[in-house]
């Protein structure tokens, strides 16, 4: 088996195919997950207050779109989106479809993270809110959500991670990310230990960087908050 990775064909293949690979995953699964999280954190933050606020009805609905999403598998998720909602008249293409999956299926996770990053803020600082004139929406702006979301960028960053790798199912609704570009390879070359762990390789250099901007952040946060 050591011979067949370090031969000099297998070798050949794992140094043309890189490019393709890491082009793949620049272009198509770091523009996935960052527009996905972007839009799931909106989603995750309106739930989130919904929730924290009790608002009749609208926190029914979001505890229950968090209990079916949570209970759901994504992958499940991505063929309705794709594949299901055509038959009732909805095509998307393959990106957008990924995007909307996986945006719905990460803000259902990570609202529950910022409803315990809300509700971890002390009670007496809203009622310190009110005492000074401020309007509910302005405590939540000023002062409880700039504090819930230092608690919980841990957290949030862990989703970030996850949902990178994650981006791995697209591949399932013909979207041409970093996997597929290794399975391609693959099937192409009939070399598939080798091709796959290089794919494993890029995927951990790309979740290196995000954990090393995350210790960068909560260093900051550290020194001077949301400043």
């Amino acid at each position: 088996m050591l011979e067949t990775i370090l031969s000099n064909r297998t070798a050949s293949v794992l140094w043309e195919a890189l490019p393709r690979i890491l082009s793949a995953g620049l272009t198509m699964t770091i523009p996935l997950t960052l527009i996905s999280f972007s839009l799931a954190m909106v989603l995750a933050v309106v739930v989130a207050l919904v929730q924290y606020a009790n608002v009749p009805v609208l926190r029914q609905v979001a505890r229950f779109y968090i209990w079916v999403i949570r209970g759901t598998p994504l992958l499940v998720q991505l063929f309705i989106i794709f594949y299901g909602l055509p038959s009732v008249g909805i095509m998307l293409d393959a990106f957008p479809a990924a995007v909307i999956a996986f945006a719905i299926n990460e803000g259902a996770y990570c609202a529950e993270t910022m409803r315990g990053a809300l509700e971890s803020v002390p009670q007496g600082q809203l009622e310190a809110g009110y005492c000074v004139g401020m309007t509910w929406w302005q405590i939540m702006r000023r002062i409880v959500l700039p504090q819930a979301l230092r608690t919980a960028v841990p957290a949030l960053s862990n989703s970030l991670i996850g949902m990178i790798k994650d981006t791995s199912l697209a591949s399932n609704i013909t979207v041409a990310e970093l996997f597929m570009a290794g399975q391609r390879v693959a099937a192409r070359t009939y070399i598939f230990l080798p091709i796959y762990c290089e794919v494993a390789v890029v995927y951990l250099l790309f979740c290196t960087v995000v954990t090393k901007l995350q210790s960068l952040l909560e260093r900051h946060l550290n020194a001077h908050g949301f400043q």
